[in-house]
């Protein structure tokens, strides 16, 4: 996933102690004779805590992603979690200290050749560092605090899409058990207590996701906050088609009038191809309402593959008509 390979941002205080027992251990067991071998000693006592913070800082701006080419989902999510902003300008307070700390423990370097007391400028230089590093402390912090979260996110990944919606127990999930060959994984996801249920399969020799995001899609605009009315734009970016399922046999405890206004609900914020079905054909209680495109029993699979086959078709079109999203 994108944002696995961010490890665990370290504060300043523990960045300061590593680099600082490494600089001692480093000259520890060695003979100090003469001022000239003082002068030694204390250079690559900089030297090293220098290259160890400035390394490090380094790493931890290395490892985000750059979020100017961050796909359109992940950096929507990302700006409604943490504020992409707030890490950009985190991240750049990081890497100045690292390009300053370098600079400075070079500048040290020479102040060290021409002191009169080493170790006191190395003392001064160690001071200056740990000045550094105290400035950026909150931002090491909100980058931990922001890993932290965006590695909850799901592995959505950059293929054609089919997103599910419709009220609970219409046959979501068994609709994406039939198609995928298997029980959906399950992620965690920021915006829902439910996790996000993910599943793919082949046709043709190309792939395809299905997202069910159960505490999203299934409930009228009007029961959500901000941040979940975010979430569900951030679906936009996505290569996809919404495969919307009703319950004609109203056997899920949604009435069809409810069913039909969270249907237009989908519609008003999704600008996206949405493919209507009534699931449930095989039970007695199902009649077919006219606004589905197609009609489907999961339970004995009558019209799924018919419904896969439009899924497919409207995703091609989807792509050819629909150039990428990016983040501004």
């Amino acid at each position: 996933m994108i944002f696995e390979k961010i490890h665990t941002v370290p504060t300043s205080d523990e960045l300061v102690g590593k680099a600082f027992r490494r600089a001692s251990r480093a000259m520890s067991g060695k003979q100090i004779t003469g001022r000239e071998s003082a002068m030694k000693a204390n250079e690559s006592m900089v030297l090293t805590a220098g290259n160890i913070l400035s390394d490090n800082l380094a790493n931890i701006v290395r490892r985000f992603p750059s979020f100017d080419e961050l796909p359109g989902f992940y950096y929507e999510i990302a700006d409604i979690l943490v504020g992409v902003d707030k890490l950009r300008q985190s991240l750049s307070s990081t890497d100045w200290a690292s390009k300053k700390i370098h600079e400075l423990s070079r500048e040290f370097v020479m102040n060290i050749r021409k002191s009169d007391s080493s170790m006191k400028t190395r003392k001064e230089a160690f001071g200056r560092m740990a000045s550094i590093m105290s400035s950026i402390d909150s931002d090491l912090r909100f980058l931990n605090d922001a890993r932290n979260q965006l590695r909850k996110l799901p592995d959505v990944r950059e293929e054609p899409t089919i997103v599910v919606a419709g009220y609970p127990n219409v046959g979501k999930s068994s609709f994406m058990a039939l198609i995928t060959g298997a029980r959906p994984e399950v992620a965690s996801y920021p915006f829902t207590t439910k996790g996000v249920s993910i599943g793919h399969f082949e046709r043709n020799n190309d792939r395809y996701q299905v997202m069910d995001t159960p505490g999203l899609l299934d409930r009228p605009m009007s029961d959500r906050n901000d941040v979940e009315l975010q979430a569900i734009t951030a679906l936009k970016h996505l290569e996809s088609v919404v495969l919307f399922i009703l319950d004609a046999s109203e056997t899920c405890g949604y009435v069809i009038d409810d069913q039909k206004r969270l249907l237009d609900e989908v519609r008003e914020n999704f600008e996206l191809p949405i493919l209507v079905v009534a699931n449930k054909a095989d039970l007695p209680q199902f009649q077919e309402p006219d606004i589905v495109d197609l009609v489907i029993s999961t339970e004995t699979k009558q019209g799924v593959d018919a419904v896969v086959d439009q899924l497919i078709e409207m995703l091609a079109k989807e792509k050819e008509s629909s150039p990428s999203v990016t983040p501004c």
